[in-house]
């Protein structure tokens, strides 16, 4: 599986599943079972560097060998 999720992008879905967490962690019902949910599937993305949505949208922020995106990659 290539990645397609580069750094800062996976910043951000940390950051995002943390406030997401939070709020599983202090909301009854629902909306409890929907953020803890989707900050599960924000970290799992995060972790395994993969986004199925970018995949069928087309889209890559992660750096590649033939083009570079970042001072890390060249």
């Amino acid at each position: 599986m290539e990645q397609n999720v580069g750094m800062m992008d996976k910043a951000g879905r940390l950051a995002l599943a943390a406030i997401l967490f939070g709020i599983a962690w202090h909301k009854p019902g629902k909306i409890r079972v929907l953020a803890a949910f989707e900050a599960g599937m924000l970290t799992m993305s995060a972790a395994s560097g993969y986004c199925p949505l970018y995949k069928v949208i087309g889209m890559n922020t992660a750096c590649s060998s033939d083009q570079s995106c970042c001072s890390d990659c060249s």
